[in-house]
């Protein structure tokens, strides 16, 4: 029998923690290894880059038929004149436009319009939940769709309401809820949250970039993958609904239009699809501002000229606020962020109302405030795909000179129902200064992805192809580079970085005043944690290409822990895992293990010389020895 008991079971408990602290001390090794194998993300300071092509995957479908009007998603489910639809879009940094509709819409040869002062236009709000301290009010109004030829069905809509929120504070919470209480007839609780007053300091988490977006079963997959990113704002650079791929009686939507109804006297549109469409979102913009502009899916021609009008109507935009004369381009501020949405669809000729105000906006813009300037406009100026191929050359010419003066950063665009993502490009030249120009019209639409470049063999537009539905052609060859004395490259153009046919929504997280995180995510990708598509981070350079600015901000540093997707990046440590271990050394200390302590700095210094970390071992070997 042993006469120290004692002794051994302390021996014992010391060994068994030595044991256990050096396990984890292994997994900490394996998880560092696993950090630093992944590359870290590049940065447009590394490009331009090789022009790569991700093709088609064969194996998903192109293509999916729009949602029924019976789908859950799709249908009213509020009773007469309770709020549906609603809608958030920013007004300024202190003011919130919030929408919505009430009513019943009408269909038919004979409608009638209702009385848009039958129904208020109230929202209750204060920052806190069922606590409403302020009540502000605003407009109502409702429009037409009428078609005078023989067999077609005319509407007119509910009653839409728009109320403008002012004096809010930045940063701050807010519940609230819209209608009308004297029916009484008021929507549930509703919460959103301002974005941080403009400064270099200060931007949205997460912005979300959609385009073409339709009401598919890719679109709903879309939406889900977009919701679980968690954004704070969407940008939506046209054609949303894709009510025109109907004619006015409803029934199957096309996939192409002039197809499926090619003895249409005019193009129809199924308007209760953009009811059906405000319902399908409202779960996302009842919550964050949605800013849109408009694209060839939004003119829906009546007869006299009218265009736009269920666009203009349903939506607020902060057009008056921007000094805009039009709801069709406009700008405002997010954070640090200066939005610009242009109409490609309207006058942009340099010498028309458009032009002189973006010229205006861009010469009152104060880059040491709002640092990242972004535009957005729906049809791309470049794009490698043969659809719409050169379609915008006239705006290009137009308007790409003032943009390059003022150094945008980045241009959204969508249209072509595809991805692609360009080098940093001037007047089809690589040029450090250019805009990163982005097409992200592959929101699932019913017209289907683009899978053809204009550079593929047999693929090139004719210069007679690709006609604006609104504007002039400026169809032409290169006139220099690779391509001179052509229409389309024969490869892929130097200028396109990435580009590939697949549906999606992309994510811009800007993290000081010169980087910006851009991800694009695909569809397919959705239930892969942590997978993405596209990926790199967009840098400023304010000291290089901003130098005639009256003002600008100085350039930042990317924070060390996002270099790349890991807390460490290659080569690196982060200081967090030598915190850990000196933390589990104390331990040892205390426990009074001081033989184990060798044994974890013989191992920690084999482990980082494995790492290839060796100037962080020669102190500890000198220790173990």
């Amino acid at each position: 029998m042993n006469q120290y008991p004692h002794r051994i079971q302390h021996k014992t408990m010391k060994m068994k923690m030595a044991s256990t602290i050096i396990v984890l001390v292994i997994n900490i090794f394996t998880s560092m290894k696993v950090a630093v194998a992944v590359p870290p993300i590049p940065t447009t300071l590394d490009g331009p880059f090789e022009p790569v092509t991700r093709r088609f995957d064969s194996s998903l479908r192109k293509g999916s038929d729009d949602l029924p009007m019976t789908n859950p998603r799709l249908r009213k489910n509020v009773t007469s004149n309770f709020p549906e639809q609603i809608a958030l879009a920013i007004s300024s940094p202190t003011s919130m436009w919030i929408s919505w509709l009430t009513g019943d819409a009408q269909i038919g040869l004979n409608v009638t319009p209702v009385d848009p002062a039958s129904v208020k236009s109230e929202v209750w709000y204060g920052k806190e939940s069922g606590k409403y301290t302020s009540v502000a009010k605003g407009d109502s109004l409702v429009y037409n769709q009428f078609y005078p030829f023989e067999g077609l069905w005319n509407y007119t809509s509910g009653i839409i309401h728009h109320v403008k929120l002012k004096g809010l504070e930045p940063g701050i919470r807010y519940y609230y809820k819209c209608g009308d209480s004297s029916i009484p007839a008021m929507s549930q609780e509703h919460v959103f949250e301002t974005f941080p007053r403009p400064s270099p300091n200060n931007y949205p988490s997460r912005i979300a970039v959609i385009g073409d977006l339709g009401l598919t079963s890719n679109s709903s997959t879309t939406i889900d993958h977009l919701i679980y990113n968690d954004p704070s704002m969407i940008v939506m650079v046209g054609d949303l609904t894709y009510a025109n791929q109907y004619l006015t009686t409803g029934g199957k939507g096309a996939s192409c239009y002039s197809c499926a109804f090619p003895d249409a006297p005019i193009r129809e549109t199924y308007q209760p699809r953009w009811d059906a469409w405000g319902r399908f979102m409202e779960p996302l913009t009842s919550k964050i501002p949605m800013m849109v502009i408009e694209g060839n899916h939004e003119i829906e021609p009546q007869v006299d000229g009218i265009t736009f009008k269920s666009y203009l109507t349903r939506f607020a935009v902060p057009a008056e606020e921007s000094g805009s004369k039009s709801n069709l381009y406009y700008s405002f501020d997010a954070g640090g962020i200066h939005f610009i949405m242009l109409g490609a669809y309207a006058d942009y000729n340099s010498t028309g109302a458009q032009f002189a105000w973006l010229k205006q906006d861009l010469q009152s813009l104060d880059r040491s405030v709002t640092p990242w300037l972004v535009a957005a406009w729906h049809p791309p100026w470049y794009n490698s795909y043969a659809s719409h191929y050169q379609e915008f050359e006239c705006m290009r010419l137009e308007m790409e000179a003032l943009l390059y003066q003022y150094g945008v950063d980045i241009v959204f665009n969508g249209h072509v129902h595809a991805y692609e993502r360009m080098n940093r490009v001037y007047n089809y030249t690589l040029d450090k200064c250019g805009p990163v120009y982005i097409i992200v019209g592959d929101g699932g639409n019913i017209e289907k992805v683009d899978v053809d470049h204009a550079d593929d063999p047999g693929k090139c537009p004719s210069p007679g192809d690709n006609i604006p539905e609104i504007g002039p052609v400026c169809h032409s060859n290169f006139s220099s580079g690779p391509a001179k004395g052509n229409f389309c490259w024969s490869k892929q153009p130097e200028w396109s970085a990435f580009r590939e046919s697949s549906f999606g929504h992309g994510i811009l997280e800007v993290v000081n005043s010169t980087y910006a995180l851009w991800t694009w995510h695909r569809n397919q990708d959705s239930y892969k944690e942590d997978a993405v598509g596209d990926q790199i981070y967009i840098v400023r350079q304010p000291e290089l290409c901003l130098k005639d600015s009256k003002s600008q901000s100085q350039s930042e540093q990317l924070p060390t822990h996002q270099t790349s997707s890991f807390s460490a990046a290659p080569g690196r440590l982060s200081l967090d895992y030598f915190s850990i271990i000196s933390q589990i050394l104390g331990v040892f200390f205390i426990s009074g293990l001081y033989s184990q302590v060798n044994q974890i700095l013989f191992l920690l210094s084999v482990s980082l010389c494995w790492l290839g970390t060796k100037i962080w071992t020669i102190p500890l070997i000198i220790l173990v020895r």
